[in-house]
């Protein structure tokens, strides 16, 4: 199994996954020229790939989607609450193939099955994912609220997963944001810190082999400082970062 993480923050999300002759991409927040030209970059068709999963109804996630299906034919996947919000708040236009899932329900493209898991993130019907190709398991951890017995428990299942390591809390605390943004990052509907990112995948057990942190944000963390967090916590993990403007490597599961 294969994953690119096309970009990752509160500028866009947009993630391939790719195994066997499955091809994915979880959310629509970068344009539809961004995303065939960094696919492109690493050698895949963005015209080949088989669904396009949104996690939740943020335009830094699903703001493109109509954009994937009209130009490049992709069927969208999304439950009806998040498109229902989605349509008021970003206007996605005309919309052609749209199958709908519930949170919690798994959706299956042969033998691959995408686990979904309700996350208590301020978005209307929030999820994150788990995918499965029999062999292996990659989680997409991101816009998560807080750390949640559901969330502990999904990734201690995954041999691998791109988690969000939002905020630094003393960058965000020192920072420029009103009182109120601050309350909505920290609060349990908001975004993880890099500490709390860190105790979490301290604390996964043993099968995970590598996670990529990503969704940091511009003004409250730095790259740098993510990774030191991090390395502070659980030094034998391998880490990855998920750009903030541009594709990451190429990392296979």
């Amino acid at each position: 199994m294969d994953l690119i993480s096309l970009q990752s923050g509160s500028n866009g999300n947009c993630i391939y996954v790719e195994t066997g002759d499955v091809r994915l991409l979880f959310d629509a927040g970068i344009s539809g020229r961004q995303a065939a030209g960094r696919l492109a970059a690493a050698g895949r068709d963005i015209t080949r790939v088989n669904a396009l999963i949104v996690s939740h109804d943020h335009a830094d996630h699903v703001r493109c989607a109509g954009i994937y299906q009209r130009k490049f034919g992709i069927p969208l996947h999304v439950t009806e609450t998040t498109l229902r919000a989605a349509q008021s708040s970003c206007d996605l236009g005309a919309l052609g193939e749209v199958s709908h899932f519930r949170a919690g329900d798994p959706i299956c493209f042969g033998r691959v099955r995408v686990e979904t898991i309700r996350t208590p993130h301020d978005g209307a019907d929030g999820v994150a994912f788990i995918v499965d190709d029999g062999i292996s398991r990659l989680g997409i951890f991101t816009d998560l609220g807080h750390v949640y017995d559901d969330l502990k428990s999904a990734l201690a299942t995954v041999d691998a997963a791109l988690i969000e390591s939002n905020y630094d809390p003393d960058m965000l605390q020192n920072g420029p944001y009103p009182r109120y943004l601050k309350s909505r990052i920290t609060g349990p509907k908001g975004h993880i810190s890099n500490i709390e990112s860190a105790e979490l995948i301290a604390q996964c057990g043993t099968r995970l082999r590598w996670a990529c942190l990503g969704h940091l944000s511009e003004q409250n963390n730095t790259p740098e400082l993510t990774l030191r967090t991090h390395r502070a916590v659980n030094g034998s993990m391998r880490y990855h970062m998920a750009g903030r403007y541009g594709a990451g490597d190429l990392l296979k599961v």
